[in-house]
């Protein structure tokens, strides 16, 4: 997966999940002919508690988003 396919992704990422701006992923295969980009960032709330959120977004060969999930 090219660099630029992989910016393209991630300013869509960004503009629905903010708090992954600058955030690199990881990327692995997924099935036969897609990948899956795995973003992750820790946060502090008000009262000093961590929470990670993790963002996985799933995309065919040619950089097109099929799935993103969230979880904290």
């Amino acid at each position: 997966m090219s660099d630029q396919m992989i910016s393209s992704i991630s300013k869509q990422v960004v503009k629905r999940f903010p708090q992954m701006q600058g955030v690199r992923p990881k990327v692995s295969a997924y099935g036969t002919s897609g990948n899956l980009l795995i973003y992750s960032v820790s946060e502090s709330t008000a009262s000093g508690k961590k929470i990670n959120m993790t963002v996985r977004v799933v995309v065919d060969e040619r950089g097109k988003i099929k799935k993103i999930t969230t979880s904290r």
